[in-house]
């Protein structure tokens, strides 16, 4: 492995290089907006987060949804609602790169809404997002200062009284067919791949990476990933503070 000086002269020389680039990150790109991170030893919701004893992954599937959608509400709101973070150098970033013309599509784990918050137009949210919500009865569409309203209880539809659920994939359910096949075709055109801020343990996303067969694959995190062997770049360190280095920002 180069160091990591080395290892960011590689990175812009590979950008400088050409060819269309895409962005796969999870949420490691928003730890440093101050948004907690599922895996990481110190502050992940999976190692920190619980409530009535029901750890995360139960709290956050379809079912237990269903059954308890109150307790489920009260853990949401707590953990994966942060309207008041913002963008941090990773997504201005990546921003910069999309106005530039060298990034074609980011695709994210993430549900923040923080990549089209600083900028960034072609965005493949596989895991949905916080800001889309829709009643499960009649479907009727709310956006997030809607459900904001409701903050404290679960969210009843203003039409047919049904239940106002996020449009977050959920443990359970399947990602969104479009939106897997927008995601797939953005990596199997890509000439460069960045990962970074993800852990690349959760599937079917992390068999993203199967489709690519461009000329270069970088990889950025804090630690390790099962994917390290096959890159042609890894770089461990904070990925906004890298980015914000080679983009110049």
């Amino acid at each position: 492995m180069k160091n990591n000086k080395e290892a960011i002269e590689s990175l812009k020389k590979a950008l400088k290089e050409g060819g269309d680039l895409v962005f796969f990150g999870g949420a490691g790109t928003s730890t440093e907006s101050n948004i907690p991170d599922f895996r990481s030893k110190d502050r992940g919701l999976y190692k920190t987060g619980k409530q009535d004893d029901y750890p995360p992954e139960i709290i956050l599937s379809h079912s237990f949804f269903l059954k308890h959608p109150k307790t489920f509400y009260e853990y949401y709101w707590d953990n994966l609602v942060h309207e008041q973070a913002k963008p941090n150098k990773t997504h201005y970033a990546l921003a910069a790169l999309e106005e530039q013309g060298k990034l074609k599509a980011i695709i994210t784990q993430n549900v923040d809404g923080l990549h089209q918050k600083a900028g960034s137009r072609k965005v493949y949210e596989l895991h949905g997002s916080i800001y889309r919500n829709y009643c499960m009865e009649c479907h009727q569409e709310y956006g997030f200062e809607e459900l904001l309203k409701s903050r404290g209880k679960v969210p009843a539809c203003s039409k047919c009284q049904g239940i106002v659920r996020p449009a977050v994939t959920l443990y359970e359910e399947p990602l969104n067919l479009s939106v897997i096949e927008g995601a797939i075709a953005a990596i199997e055109q890509a000439d460069v791949l960045i990962v970074g801020g993800t852990s690349l343990v959760v599937y079917p996303a992390a068999g993203f990476l199967e489709y690519f067969q461009g000329r270069k694959l970088i990889i950025i995190n804090q630690e390790s990933t099962p994917q390290d062997r096959r890159a042609d770049l890894v770089i461990q360190g904070s990925i906004g503070e890298i980015l914000a280095e080679v983009v110049g920002i």
